[in-house]
Parts: structure tokens; C-alpha cells; sequence
């Protein structure tokens, strides 16, 4: 294939699609770039069909630190796992390329978006979904493309949509909506808002379509140029007989999906399956068309739950479409930590447990991405026990992950800033049970450990999902949808806010033809189920409690001169570490002067706190000081006023009457009281006064004071035979 280029203008920004020079052994390879920001997508389609029940599509994205001109860090310095960031992107890759491939279609796909160039200012997420369908397209794959996503953000200030913003428009931005489809239909919806209203957020996504629509049409464009010859492939057709002798008990399976009981359900559809097996197929036939039977079975189920749900209005629990589970809430639920919650809807339940600490505990990262660290963490964990199943524990899968960043991006509105609460947040959401929704109860549950550890969050959040079930014209909107409506129905929409509006959402999408019309209807039957539920956790803890627990660390912040900085870290951080050590508190010391002390003994931050004013300390005219004699000269005694700090006591000032020698009335070690008598405002220098004035030695007047008359009478260098003086400046 010969090179081609396609370069267009979009929204006032800068697009460029290519294929044909680089990774030309690929089914489909192009580099997709959006200002200087560029990465290789390619896919691989094999050339064989694997025996599964699902579609094999996998999705990786490879963040290349020499794409922003940094060495990975770590020992190896070679980028290692994906970073979260690279994960969340990989599945908002696969999310709006899966529905795209036909029903039955078993052949591996494999999709790589590498960063090669990261300007700095275009994220590269975007641009690799385009770039993914492009490369399916070129592939000549079985994809119902061109698909597209877009970013869209909206100015704080002029309320005007933008698309696929910069970081830098993005700081002025209330909303990161992301959207992804075709020109006809959207299949993936991500955003992080600041409280906007539902009637925004359909703006926003109407507006996203539109601009979807005109990407798809640039990259029809760069496609019909690239004239790729469709790839020949095979749907996998089962034997019809399968769905013949299946279908038959239909009547079977909605009477065993009607339990509440998820364990008990679950129980009853697999035993009817294997009862279904046993009856309906020989054992050459189980043998032969074992995936083709599961796939029947499951087939089954679906159509009797939505068959359900669509003719009588009956859920598999009971509930009516928008009615929401029982809720059991407890705030506080832990003992100790600095803040819990408990939050369970029906059959699941999550453990929400948050931390308070330091600043300089914040999580560092070492990505492509601008930022560098984050001060919120969230943290969802997602055990095998928490559905009834065994399973190996390790690393966070990337559903677990993409929940986290959920629940995350869901709070971050609502959370105050560094100079409000000076602290470091990281919640963890332990889900104990799971029956659908459980990403929602985590931000439930987070919002609770968040207001009882004292964070004063602007407005509570909720988060509720809703489901679709949609059969031709017929479509029932579900509230609150458990895991069998979300597995076996069409859309799982989250979406999470405050009482004034929208702080997060997540929506995927199974059915073609989602209407501008049910999305409306879903985000109103959202908010009611948000204020349901917002309402039953304010009963429970109305706000945030108005102290830190006692085993918090209690955080003071002082702001000290700049050129101070190095006083107080001293030599190799001799200084602060001392300080450290002898009062167990933490100090965390900022580039502009801002000092963060925390201890949770208050006694020790106090401590922490004088000392280091001691050592910031600019000591005054008038002012008295209790300091150590550090050191002694013919002219006098320097005296520590402040760890940085010391002052001259003139040897006239030592003592009431003539003294010849300060070793005669001083010696290094002692304390003496001194009042500050002058600082010269030119040098600084410090001159002091005696206050506890002995008498001076009888007879320290007379032969040295002689002899001192007689030194002082030598002309010092270029002097000549000028008469001395005595000076009564304490700096001489």
C-alpha cells in the first residue's frame, strides 16, 4: 500500500490520519495525531476462529515515556504494567469498538495504540479511538465503523463547548464529557463535572453526537482513499436444532429468575441449565456443541428476563422499574480509622474506609500524562468472596481500577482545597457483597467515610446506576439495576451527584439506536433515585463532622520567608530531621515558604511549630532572650538568641564596672538574660545588653586594662600613628 495521508481542521484544531508506511505486517496500521500529539494504532485480526463464547477483542495501550522526553523511572527504567491512567484509556478504546463487530464473530482481535509523541497540550486518548477504527477499516475487518470519540469541555466563563479541549482549556472547564459512537449511535459515555444540571449534561451529549458525526466523516473519507479490500470471514452458526430444544423452557427460567436472592437465582438457572443439557442433548451432542449450547442457555435467560421485564413490568426481585433496593447505612463503622462507612444496597454492600495525612503523601506518578501527582486517591477492591466465587487475589484488574477512577472523579468536585484542608485523602472501597451497582455504592459509601473523618466536603454525593431493556420500539428504563439486569440488559448508566447536579457519569451501551429522548428519561429517573438515596444517608449523617478524629494526624500550616527555607532543612535535612525526631511530628516544607507540621499529639506539633519559628525568628529591638554564651572574643561574648541567631555582647555590657577579660565573668555554656539593644538594618548584626549584670572581679581593671589600652594603641594596618578610639558599638 502506498502512503496516505488525510489532514483536516476540526473544531480549531489540527487533525492528521496516515497508513501505509509504518507496520505494514498489521491487518490495519495508522498513526493518528491531533496537534504534535501521535500514536501508532494498529490491529491484527487471526485468521482462525477460536471455540469461546464471547468475542475475543483485546486492547492495550502502551505509554511511551520518551514520548514527553522523560527516563521511566524505577530500576529498570523501561516502562513496566500499565500505569491506571494507560488502563482507563485502553478500555475506553475497546468500550465504543466492541459493539462494532458482528454477532457470533470469533476471530482474536488485538489492538495496540502507542504514544510515539505527547505534545503536552492534546491528549492522546481521543485520537487513539479514532485511531483504532481506522485501522480496523484499512484492515478491511468486519467492523461497523467509522467510529469516533470526543472530549468535549464547556469555558466557565462563556458557557461555549469545547472539543477535544487542551489541558490548559481544560483548567477553566466545568465539565470533561467524553463520548464515543458512530454517526448513529453512541456507545460510550464517561464525564467529571462540577454539579452540572441534567438539561447541561443533554446539551453536552447532544452536541458530542453532532461532533462525533462530522470525525466519522473525515475518517470515511481517509478510508474510501485507502480502498481496502474487505477481509472474507465466517459468522459461527450453530445448528438451529440447539435454540429448537432450548427454547422450550422458556416458562422453566422465568420462573427460576423470580428470587430476590441473588445466591439462590443463580442456583436455580444452573441447575435448570444442566437439567436442560441432561434432557435435551445426548452426550456425543454436549460434546460436540458444548459452546454452542452455553451460548443457547444463555440466550435463554436473557430473553426470559427482558420478556419479563417488558410485558408485565416485573423485575427479577420484585421491584417496579424505577423502585430502588433496601438500604442499610452505617457512618462510622469502624472503630479507630480516621473515617468509615457502610453502605449496602440490597445484596451490595461496600466498605468505604478514608485516610487523612500529610501532603507529601500524595501519590507521585510517572506518566505521560501533565500531571505529576494527585491528592485524592480512591481505591475500589473487588474480592472473588464479595460473589460467592474462589478466585486468585493479586494486582487490580482493570474493572476495578476503572471503578476507582470512578468513584474518584464522582467526589473530586466536592472536595476542599489544599489551603481549606491541608491534608493528603485516600479512600478505600471494600465491596464485601455484589449484586450489580457495586461502583455506586462505592462512592455512597465513600461520600459517608468522607464526612465522618471531618472532611468538610462541599455537598454530599450519590451515585445510583440505571439499565435499559429495549426490544424494538418497547423500552423500560430501570433504576437501581442488579447484576443480572446489567449482564443481560442493554445500556449500565452510573451516574453520581450532589443535590444541585451531576458530579460524574459512565455509560455503556449494548443497543443500537440510543435516542437522545431515552437518554433524557434515564438521566430524570436518575436524579430521583439520587435523591432517594441522598436523603436516606443525610438521615444517617447530615454533614461533616466538625473535628478530625483523635487519631488523625492534626495538621498546622505556617508560611516562613523564603530564603529561610534552608535554615530550617538544613545541612543534608540535619535540621528537619531533628526537629522530627525529638517531637515525633511530620513537616513537610513547601518551594514558597509553606510549612505543614502534623502530629497527632497536639503537644508535639506544638513543639514542632516553636521550634522552627525559633529558627525563622528575625529578633527585635526591646526583645529579651534567656541565650547560651557560644562564644568569647577580646571585644566580647556572642550570645544564641535563635537557632539561626546570635548577638554580640559588647565586653562594656558584660558585667557592672571595668572588665579586663570577658573569661573573667563569662565562659562558653553559660545563660545569660540580654535585651536586644539594636539590629543594624544594613547587616543584620545583633547588638545586646546584659540584663543580669554581675559586679565585675575586684581589680579586673588594672593590669589588664593597661595591657588592653596598650594593644588598642598599636595602629592597626594602614592606620599610621592615628590616636584609637574606643567604639561602644557592640559589632566591633
Amino acid at each position: 500500500m502506498t502512503k496516505i495521508v488525510e489532514e483536516f481542521e476540526l473544531y480549531g484544531k489540527q487533525y492528521r490520519l496516515e497508513t501505509g508506511e509504518l507496520a505494514k505486517q498489521a491487518t490495519g496500521a495508522v498513526l493518528a495525531t491531533c496537534g504534535e500529539t501521535s500514536v501508532l494504532v494498529t490491529a491484527v485480526v487471526s485468521k482462525q476462529q477460536k471455540d469461546y463464547d464471547f468475542f475475543p477483542l483485546t486492547v492495550d495501550f502502551m505509554e511511551k515515556m520518551y514520548a514527553v522526553g522523560r527516563i521511566p523511572g524505577g530500576y529498570l527504567k523501561r516502562e513496566a504494567k500499565p500505569s491506571d491512567k494507560g488502563t482507563l484509556i485502553a478500555r475506553m478504546i475497546d468500550r465504543p469498538i466492541r459493539p462494532g463487530f458482528p454477532d457470533g464473530y470469533k476471530n482474536e482481535v488485538h489492538i495496540v495504540a502507542t504514544t510515539f509523541v505527547v505534545d503536552g497540550e492534546n491528549p492522546p486518548d481521543c485520537i487513539s479511538v479514532g485511531g483504532a477504527s481506522a485501522a480496523l477499516l484499512v484492515g478491511g475487518a468486519p467492523f461497523d465503523g467509522p467510529a469516533a470519540a470526543v472530549r468535549i469541555g464547556r469555558d466557565r466563563d462563556t458557557g461555549e463547548f469545547i472539543v477535544n479541549p487542551t489541558y490548559a482549556e481544560m483548567e477553566n472547564s466545568d465539565l470533561e464529557l467524553t463520548v464515543a459512537g458512530t454517526a448513529d449511535y453512541i456507545s460510550m459515555v464517561e464525564a467529571g463535572a462540577d454539579e452540572i444540571s441534567e438539561e447541561d449534561m443533554l446539551k453536552a451529549m447532544t452536541f458530542a453526537q453532532e461532533a462525533i458525526g462530522k470525525f466519522c466523516e473525515r475518517q470515511a473519507a481517509f478510508i474510501a482513499r485507502a480502498n481496502p479490500v474487505p477481509m472474507e470471514y465466517t459468522i459461527h452458526e450453530p445448528d438451529p436444532v440447539i435454540a429448537e430444544r432450548v427454547s422450550a423452557y422458556g416458562a422453566e427460567m422465568e420462573a427460576c429468575l423470580k428470587d430476590a436472592d441473588k445466591q439462590a437465582r443463580m442456583a436455580k438457572v444452573e441447575l435448570l441449565k444442566e437439567t436442560i443439557k441432561e434432557e435435551s442433548f445426548s452426550e456425543e451432542e454436549r460434546l460436540a456443541w458444548a459452546s454452542d449450547i452455553a451460548a443457547a442457555l444463555k440466550s435463554l435467560e436473557k430473553h426470559a428476563m427482558r420478556t419479563m421485564i417488558i410485558e408485565t413490568g416485573e423485575r427479577a426481585d420484585g421491584r417496579a422499574a424505577d423502585e430502588i433496593r433496601p438500604l442499610h447505612i452505617v457512618p462510622g463503622y469502624l472503630p479507630r480509622v480516621h473515617g468509615s462507612g457502610l453502605f449496602q444496597r440490597g445484596q451490595t454492600q461496600a466498605l468505604s474506609v478514608c485516610t487523612l495525612g500529610m501532603l507529601n503523601e500524595w501519590q507521585r506518578l510517572d506518566t505521560i500524562d501533565p500531571a505529576d501527582h494527585k491528592r485524592y486517591m480512591h481505591q475500589y477492591n473487588f474480592p472473588p468472596y464479595s460473589t460467592g466465587e474462589t478466585g486468585r487475589m493479586g494486582a487490580p484488574k482493570r474493572r476495578e481500577i476503572g471503578h476507582g477512577a470512578l468513584a474518584e472523579r464522582a467526589l473530586l468536585p466536592v472536595l476542599p482545597n489544599e489551603e481549606e484542608f491541608p491534608y493528603a485523602i485516600r479512600v478505600v472501597s471494600e465491596i464485601l457483597e455484589s449484586n450489580g451497582s457495586s461502583s455506586m455504592a462505592s462512592t455512597c459509601g465513600s461520600t459517608l467515610a468522607l464526612m465522618d473523618a471531618g472532611v468538610p466536603i462541599k455537598a454530599p454525593v450519590s451515585g445510583v446506576a440505571m439499565g435499559l431493556i429495549k426490544e424494538g420500539d418497547q423500552t423500560v428504563i430501570l433504576t437501581d439495576i442488579q447484576g443480572l439486569e446489567d449482564f443481560l440488559g442493554d445500556m449500565d448508566f452510573k451516574v453520581c451527584g450532589t443535590e444541585r447536579g451531576i458530579t460524574a457519569l459512565q455509560m455503556d451501551n449494548k443497543a443500537k439506536g440510543l435516542s437522545v429522548d431515552i437518554l433524557s428519561r434515564a438521566l430524570t429517573q436518575a436524579r430521583e433515585g439520587r435523591a432517594f438515596i441522598l436523603d436516606a444517608m443525610l438521615q444517617t449523617i447530615s454533614e461533616p463532622r466538625q473535628e478530625v478524629r483523635d487519631t488523625v494526624p492534626r495538621i498546622e500550616t505556617i508560611v516562613i520567608p523564603v530564603d529561610k527555607i534552608r535554615d530550617v532543612i538544613g545541612s543534608g535535612g540535619k535540621v528537619v530531621r531533628g526537629i522530627q525526631d525529638e517531637t515525633g511530628a511530620s513537616i513537610d516544607i513547601q518551594e514558597d515558604g509553606t510549612i505543614h507540621i502534623g502530629a497527632v499529639d497536639r503537644a508535639a506539633g506544638d513543639t514542632a511549630k516553636a521550634m522552627i519559628l525559633d529558627i525563622v525568628k528575625e529578633p527585635e529591638a526591646g526583645e529579651i532572650y534567656d541565650g547560651e554564651v557560644v562564644g568569647i572574643k577580646d571585644f566580647g561574648a556572642f550570645v544564641k538568641l535563635t537557632a539561626s541567631k546570635d548577638g554580640l555582647l559588647h565586653i562594656s555590657r558584660v558585667a557592672n564596672g571595668r572588665v579586663a577579660h570577658v573569661e573573667d565573668v563569662l565562659s562558653l555554656g553559660d545563660t545569660v538574660k540580654v535585651q536586644v539593644l539594636e539590629v543594624d538594618p544594613k547587616t543584620g548584626k545583633i547588638s545586646l545588653d546584659r540584663l543580669d549584670k554581675p559586679d565585675a572581679p575586684a581589680g579586673a581593671g588594672k593590669n589588664g586594662g593597661e595591657r588592653t589600652r596598650a594593644n588598642d594603641a598599636k595602629p592597626r594596618p594602614g592606620q599610621g600613628s592615628r590616636t584609637p578610639r574606643r567604639s561602644h558599638r557592640s559589632n566591633d
